[in-house]
């Protein structure tokens, strides 16, 4: 069965479904949604959805809940989750497993309530202080905000990690139809190093002995290149003879494959590359792709972040040009199938 809702309610029904127990957030546009349908839904469920004075004091609830070993989110759009920062570098440098949703608005500053893709860097190479990742998946459906989110909390269990789900003001506020996963139990991780597992535990991330820190975090980057090794995912679409490449995630890739679909339509051998993984970037896909492609366009709703990983996985390769919108306008597909015209003409191998 099938239900229409927003991509915020579906954030929240995957959380219920996938165990969470756990909800701190505080409001502000354009995620309201999730505070709201969690505040009514975890009650039913034996859970705790919170309302904290501050974003401040919500990741720092975040903290305390997944230090319990208890399955815990949060969630809050731009500047808010920018004020969650150093927040996220505790429960990274605590190695501890949380999810965290952004759905993001334009900015800087206080900037709009409309949809943005300009906190890319912000999530991608960390955002708070230190040497640190959090897997990023980035949802361009309210299906796939639904998916994302169920599977954020097992991943991050999985590698005891902190999972973003990058979603934006257009996702979390559009209404599509939603099917639930059926007949499946939140997975049980055992927990041996959580405060109150029955073992005398203390949850830390302060190091005064350099190598110890120095252990710590290397041990980090080596679970870090495991992640890298096997959950990079990626959406390849038109791609078996693509002489042009069109990288976009999120929201983007909606308007992209219209614009890769028109293109085609005019003899251009055209495709799209998506990352539904942000961290780890699918760098194995373009660096595939960039064998036989000609150029690569980046569509963005930034000035320009995501370009700088395409580059770095093609090794330059192939000229990258990008088309975006900022300020909360999304690039329509006419901009788009503008870009692909003109790379497919200048792009030269």
């Amino acid at each position: 069965m099938k239900v229409l809702m927003k991509g915020n309610e579906a954030v929240s029904e995957a959380a219920i479904q996938a165990g969470c127990k756990t909800f701190f957030g505080y409001p502000i546009t354009p995620q309201n949604e999730i505070n709201a349908h969690l505040s009514k839904r975890m009650p039913q469920v034996g859970g705790l959805a919170l309302q904290a004075e501050s974003e401040v004091a919500a990741i720092n609830m975040v903290y305390g809940a997944a230090s319990a070993g208890v399955r815990t989110m949060t969630s809050s759009s731009s500047p808010g989750i920018s004020l969650k920062m150093e927040g996220l570098s505790y429960l990274a440098g605590c190695d501890l497993p949380a999810v965290v949703v952004n759905v993001q608005r334009g900015g800087p500053g206080l900037g709009t309530i409309q949809p943005s893709q300009a906190d890319y860097f912000q999530s991608v190479k960390g955002g708070g202080h230190g040497d640190y990742r959090m897997i990023v998946l980035a949802p361009n459906s309210v299906q796939e905000m639904y998916d994302h989110t169920y599977k954020a909390f097992d991943l991050a269990d999985k590698y005891r990690m902190t999972v973003m789900v990058l979603s934006d003001g257009l996702l979390g506020q559009m209404m599509e139809p939603v099917t639930f996963t059926k007949n499946q139990t939140p997975a049980t991780v055992e927990k041996p190093w959580a405060v109150g597992s029955g073992k005398v535990n203390c949850v830390n991330s302060l190091f005064l002995h350099s190598p110890e820190l120095e252990k710590s975090n290397n041990d980090r980057f080596a679970k870090y290149k495991t992640v890298e090794d096997n959950e990079a995912l990626v959406e390849s679409y038109q791609m078996d003879d693509a002489e042009i490449v069109v990288a976009a995630y999120g929201a983007s890739s909606r308007v992209s494959r219209n614009a890769v679909d028109a293109a085609r339509e005019q003899g251009i051998k055209v495709g799209m590359l998506r990352p539904i993984t942000l961290w780890p970037f699918p760098k194995a896909a373009f660096a595939k792709a960039a064998d036989k492609a000609r150029a690569f366009v980046t569509v963005e709703m930034s000035m320009g972040q995501m370009i700088e990983d395409v580059e770095l996985a093609i090794r330059c390769r192939c000229p990258v040009t990008p088309c975006n919108r900022v300020g909360g306008v999304i690039p329509p597909p006419e901009d788009v199938l503008a870009a692909i015209i003109a790379a497919n003409k200048g792009g030269n191998k």
